[in-house]
């Protein structure tokens, strides 16, 4: 017998037929033995459908009000699947974020969890039910002025919710059911011949997801490589006669020591996001304190930057610098910046929207060399001009124009030795 967290997203939840297939799938594993928690996502659409109503109501809403109407979604999905189990014969109860409770900070609507109590799931699980549990939600906890009142995760925050009960439980295993059957090298929409991993390492799966793989969420991914959690990725649209999770072949998650250097390759993956934008601001003062004064603003707004380029100070003293951010924070830089014009002294402030991220990622390139040459070479010989770079320990991104984003996905695929063999 083992201990399963099953999460499953919007998509699966889409209406009651959906559920009763996820009641099925639930039932299966109970059938087979097994302690299930499911934690479940709001049907598709329905938060943007509540966060609608909550800017309809107020531009400036209250937004601890705005966390008591977006976690509605998820609790009438955990409700609907406790019934649809309760029909298909299986013990089952849901388990609202602040019954079990699932404890985070104030930072409504985008609050963190700290600690999970385990007592009331415990005997749930041991009296044969299925604990049926919302993502997405919690309760503030004692620290802040917020205590006793429902806070959510933010988006994607579900998935953070399934890999934090797992630690919490101490689950053997945390499947995330999807619309996707796995992790793989690339978006096969772009690249039909992308193959899918069997297992990636934490470590490459954080750097995909904040890069732009939109499989898992970034803070889940963190949280089950910080508490040793293994993740597992597979599709809820296989038909009831696939095998059972533990056979079925998505992708597992797991720590690098889990991966035999047969499996090893040199690079993993390769992601690519088009919600950038640069920033150019032309002959800021070539002095001491200068490149400070741009970005303590910027950290100020809560705006993370990325790629960062100074050029060479110019003959009269000033250089140029150039960075990106999240393209959904474009207009908050722009206004950060410019309010501060007199303190950075920069004389004219450039934007650029139609460009992308392109990276490349694999915890093999820690051994091997020449990895970015390879990079760079390839996109070179197709014309591909190269506007910023940025490296980690197992990543290198290069920023180009958004039009030449998918050639360059494919061709890079294809110099690494990632395409999958012809059928």
């Amino acid at each position: 017998m083992a201990r399963i967290v099953m999460k499953f997203g919007g998509t699966s939840m889409a209406g009651i037929e959906r559920i009763r297939s996820v009641a099925a799938r639930v039932k299966r594993e109970v059938d087979a033995g097994h302690q299930v928690a499911v934690v479940v996502s709001a049907m598709a659409g329905e938060t943007d459908r509540l966060v609608g109503f909550c800017r309809e109501a107020s531009s400036l809403y209250d937004p601890r009000e705005y966390d008591v109407v977006v976690a509605a979604g998820e609790q009438i999905t955990s409700g609907l699947l406790a019934i649809a189990l309760q029909a298909a014969g299986v013990k089952a109860r849901s388990w609202l974020g602040w019954q079990l409770p699932i404890h985070t900070d104030d930072a409504f609507a985008k609050a963190r969890i700290g600690t999970i109590e385990t007592a009331a799931l415990d005997a749930s699980l041991a009296a044969g039910e299925v604990a049926v549990i919302p993502g997405f939600q919690g309760v503030a906890d004692d620290t802040g002025g917020g205590r006793g009142r429902v806070t959510t995760l933010g988006r994607g925050g579900s998935d953070t919710s399934a890999v934090a009960v797992a630690a919490a439980m101490k689950a053997d295993r945390c499947d995330i059911y999807t619309d996707v059957d796995g992790v793989y090298t690339t978006d096969p929409r772009i690249v039909p011949r992308a193959r899918k991993l069997a297992k990636v390492t934490y470590e490459e799966m954080l750097e995909l997801a904040s890069v732009g793989a939109k499989v898992l969420q970034t803070r889940s991914v963190g949280l089950a490589m910080k508490e040793q959690v293994r993740v597992q990725v597979l599709s809820s649209f296989t038909g009831e006669d696939a095998p059972m999770a533990d056979t079925l072949p998505g992708t597992m998650i797991v720590g690098e020591e889990e991966i035999d250097d047969v499996e090893r390759q040199l690079i993993t993956g390769i992601a690519h996001d088009k919600n950038e934008a640069k920033i150019t601001l032309i002959s800021v003062p070539d002095k001491p304190g200068a490149v400070a004064a741009i970005f303590a603003p910027l950290a100020a707004a809560n705006i993370n930057v990325d790629m960062i380029i100074q050029n060479i100070a110019h003959n009269h003293g000033s250089t140029d610098v150039t960075f990106t951010v999240p393209s959904a924070d474009l207009a908050r830089s722009l206004e950060a910046l410019n309010q501060g014009r007199d303190a950075i002294g920069f004389s004219e402030l450039v934007h650029d929207t139609r460009v992308a991220k392109i990276s490349v990622v694999g915890v093999g390139m820690r051994s091997h060399a020449g990895v970015a040459s390879t990079m760079f070479t390839t996109l070179g010989a197709r014309g591909i001009n190269i506007q910023a770079i940025s490296t980690s320990e197992i990543k290198v991104s290069v920023l180009i124009d958004e039009d030449e984003t998918e050639l360059a996905v494919r061709v890079l695929h294809t110099a690494y030795g990632l395409d999958a063999e012809a059928a």
